[in-house]
């Protein structure tokens, strides 16, 4: 699990696990209870771009995803995805 993306899950109070969902990448827990699966797993995100590609590559793909799923971001597996796959606030 990327460090990264666990710092994130503590910064907003759950844990996630690999998901359990082999179409997924992440399950999330809050209070021991499983709250969402998210991430396509067959999709890149922030953080496999930026070991990857580079900063600056992984930068202008997380612009490019948040002006396509910013809608999402009201509803709960959107704001995750968000904040844990593609380091938002």
């Amino acid at each position: 699990m990327n460090p990264l993306i666990l710092k994130q899950a503590k910064k907003i109070g759950v844990e996630v696990k690999k998901a359990s969902d082999i179409e997924k990448k992440l399950d999330v827990y809050y209070e021991g209870r499983k709250i969402a699966s998210i991430g396509d797993s067959d999709y890149d995100d922030y953080y496999s771009y930026l070991k990857r590609d580079g900063i600056d590559v992984a930068e202008e793909h997380r612009r490019r995803y948040r002006l396509r799923h910013e809608k999402d971001f009201d509803h709960l597996r959107g704001y995750l995805a968000w904040v844990l796959l593609w380091g938002g606030s």
